[in-house]
């Protein structure tokens, strides 16, 4: 890791290798650029399935350098989807991953979820799962 000298980058970095470190220990890859993917897609679909108030109230959530994550190439203007069920959010993960799709992707949701809920606000979490359509809530964690 890199040691930039100003604590909040370095903290930055920190966390954002510690929700890659479990979210890879929960899928049992070896490949954190994958994890990364991952990790990216999800955010960015909970993101596009919320109204932009919402977004943003979860965004505030989010470590420094997962915020970016989550924020990189937002349209609050697009959002939400119109299209918000589960296959669709499945459909947009493979997407991502059309190259190598993902075996499992409720497991690869789900993974993801978990390490969020780990790290982010009870209530605010539940407000987000909430926003979702019951099938797509089915593969949050246990709140």
């Amino acid at each position: 890791m890199a040691d930039t000298g100003i604590a909040s980058l370095d903290n930055a970095t920190h966390q954002v290798n510690v929700w890659l470190n479990e979210l890879t220990d929960l899928m049992h890859w070896d490949d954190k650029q994958h994890s990364y993917r991952l990790l990216r897609s999800v955010l960015h679909a909970l993101r596009d399935w919320m109204n932009p108030d919402e977004a943003a109230d979860l965004g505030a959530q989010l470590p420094m350098l997962v915020r970016g994550i989550y924020y990189e190439g937002w349209n609050p203007s697009a959002t939400p989807v119109t299209e918000r069920n589960r296959d669709d959010f499945v459909a947009r993960l493979q997407t991502d991953f059309k190259t190598d799709p993902l075996g499992n992707p409720d497991a690869a949701i789900t993974a993801v979820l978990t390490v969020i809920a780990s790290h982010l606000n009870h209530g605010e979490l539940i407000q987000v799962r909430d926003t979702m359509q019951k099938p797509l809530r089915e593969l949050w964690p246990e709140l």
